[in-house]
């Protein structure tokens, strides 16, 4: 059974603490434009699947209720940074499984201003579910006084220009065209445009990294209706569908360690086999995507995520980018929206947010950052510790 996308929802993202409002809040406002969107009522949603990672137990119930009392099921998900994309992925898998026939994928932050820590308890890294990528990042870098994870990005940085020649000049040039991105974008976190040099004279974070090639933390949430073909045809959906033609979810294998590479233990294998999964269950390859939304953390994770979609081959990802064929103009338009450089990072509305977006642009929906003639994108996220979910979508 096929599973379409009939009504998306988006806050602004905000930063940290800049606005009153609490993550049910957050949820309700995203909730309600996607159910609008649809043309659905809440009453007819049958299941629930709810992505946070910084709010307590059944948070998720305490957000849903704000969009009706009726019983639903409700599921709570966590996922790392992958949460949004798992939320849409139970949802799929609800419709397409014929559990359901209309689920509501639902996802917010409200976080701390400041950067993300390693995921330790009380400062002991050996009890943080990312341990052993930590491990394998001090077995060849040592461990230094940075944001952990920036340091694990930007070691990953520092073996990509060791290994391929890739020039710190290039990662700056992901963040100055995402950051040129959003300035098209309201919801954006950032509207702010920034030079190469700019972005390279910004302060350090760590080494290649500096501030701007980095993704903030952020509040803000971001929800999918996601229904059946015969809730499509029923409710007369057709012009509102967007058809998730394949997905897939990957978490790490021996690979991601075996190499002792930052390269590895960042993701880029499993995203590379959730990337392949996809073609093979969609048809389609990435010669025929014309939109993506992409996992750009930091902007090394653009780069490394290029190599495993199969835009270039491994080490030519620098190059890919200084090429102009990831932005308006060329081969393909990743991260209209600002992607979470400059749009932002509520870690559980991420991979909802990227759905919003390529919707948005399959429908023909996205006002000045409308890519040209789009009709299928590709949503990738990625959770260190680990999963990788990539999406295809397709208009009709």
């Amino acid at each position: 059974m096929k599973a379409y996308i009939v009504g998306v929802g988006m806050t602004k993202f905000e930063k940290p603490e800049s606005r009153d409002w609490q993550y049910w809040d957050m949820a309700k406002e995203a909730g309600t434009q996607a159910l609008a969107d649809a043309g659905v009522d809440y009453g007819q949603v049958e299941q629930v699947p709810v992505g946070y990672c910084f709010q307590a137990s059944t948070a998720g119930q305490r957000a849903a209720y704000e969009l009706g009392l009726t019983g639903v099921p409700v599921y709570n998900v966590n996922n790392n940074c992958a949460t949004g994309s798992t939320a849409l992925m139970m949802a799929r898998q609800f419709v397409e499984g014929g559990v359901s026939d209309c689920v509501l994928a639902l996802g917010f932050e409200k976080m701390k201003k400041g950067a993300l820590g390693g995921g330790s308890d009380g400062g002991d890294f050996k009890t943080s579910p990312v341990a052993r990528h930590y491990g394998i990042m001090a077995a060849g870098h040592g461990f230094e006084m940075s944001p952990p994870t920036a340091q694990i990005f930007g070691n990953a940085a520092r073996e990509h220009m060791e290994r391929y020649g890739t020039t710190a000049a290039q990662l700056a040039a992901v963040g100055a065209k995402n950051h040129r991105h959003s300035a098209e974008n309201p919801r954006a976190q950032f509207q702010d445009v920034y030079t190469v040099d700019e972005i390279l004279a910004a302060k350090t974070i760590h080494r290649p990294l500096t501030k701007l090639q980095c993704s903030p933390t952020s509040d803000g949430s971001a929800a999918a209706v996601v229904v059946s073909e015969r809730f499509v045809v029923e409710h007369g959906l057709h012009d509102k569908a967007v058809e998730i033609a394949g997905q897939a979810m990957t978490t790490d294998t021996e690979e991601s360690f075996a190499s002792g590479s930052c390269i590895d233990a960042v993701g880029r294998p499993m995203s590379r086999a959730a990337a392949r999964q996809v073609y093979e269950r969609s048809g389609l390859g990435i010669e025929d995507v014309d939109v993506v939304e992409l996992h750009d953390c930091f902007s090394v994770n653009e780069l490394l995520t290029y190599e495993a979609l199969g835009m270039c081959p491994d080490g030519e990802s620098g190059k890919l980018m200084e090429s102009g064929a990831t932005t308006y103009g060329g081969r393909w338009v990743v991260n209209p929206s600002g992607g979470l450089i400059s749009k932002g990072h509520p870690l559980g509305a991420t991979g909802l947010a990227q759905a919003a977006e390529l919707v948005w642009q399959l429908r023909g929906e996205a006002g000045a950052r409308q890519v040209s003639g789009a009709r299928v994108g590709l949503a990738h996220n990625i959770g260190l510790g680990g999963a990788a979910v990539v999406t295809m979508l397709r208009r009709g």
